[in-house]
């Protein structure tokens, strides 16, 4: 293996606040039955909210990532969000995805995501088609599961009524390497750009 072809699997993302991954993990906790083998959960201690996805990248690539990123959040001052409630997706009939959206200051998260999405094309990286809608993951139905299965897995999600009582501050973007193993994936920050008006 030569050392200057090495590729790091990394995206751009922002820490949560550890109050908030607790929330996460006692919402989890909240909704986690027995009998839902069907139900993949995500990780709350693991959870980030990823502004973008970059896959492979060559070792040798982080320093011009990096510089795109200061580049693209210069003059932003730090953000203001909070957790909103949940929400499935496509609906709460037969639900595939499960995860919490976010409020608060989500105009400036947005223009910030285009900004960074926009450096990053000049770097060979495809624009996302989709808006960026912010939102973080916390289960995934998986394939197999009974329309009954999921259907009783939507009814339970809806019951629920929850409330994040922490704000999430922003002040800073991670680049972030993921390394999968078969415990799951080990997350490393190899970098943070402050932000500052």
């Amino acid at each position: 293996m030569h050392h200057n072809s090495e590729q790091i699997r990394s995206f751009i993302a922002i820490e949560l606040p550890q109050n908030v991954k607790n929330e996460l993990a006692q919402l989890e906790d909240e909704l986690e039955r027995p009998d839902h083998r069907f139900v993949k959960w995500v990780n709350p201690r693991a959870i980030h909210l990823t502004l973008k996805f970059l896959g492979n990248v060559p070792l040798k690539q982080i320093p011009e990532i990096s510089n795109a990123i200061e580049r693209a959040s210069k003059g932003i001052p730090p953000l203001h969000l909070q957790i909103a409630s949940l929400g499935v997706f496509p609906n709460a009939n037969r639900p595939r995805v499960l995860w919490v959206g976010i409020k608060g200051e989500t105009d400036s998260l947005q223009g910030l995501q285009r900004k960074i999405d926009s450096a990053l094309v000049s770097l060979g990286f495809t624009e996302e088609k989709r808006p960026f809608t912010p939102h973080l993951t916390l289960a995934r139905v998986r394939e197999g599961a009974s329309i009954i299965d999921r259907k009783g897995f939507g009814e339970l999600v809806m019951s629920i009524n929850f409330e994040s009582k922490h704000p999430i501050s922003v002040e800073a973007i991670n680049l972030i390497k993921s390394q999968l193993t078969p415990e799951g994936a080990i997350y490393t920050c190899l970098l943070t750009v402050k932000l500052q008006a």
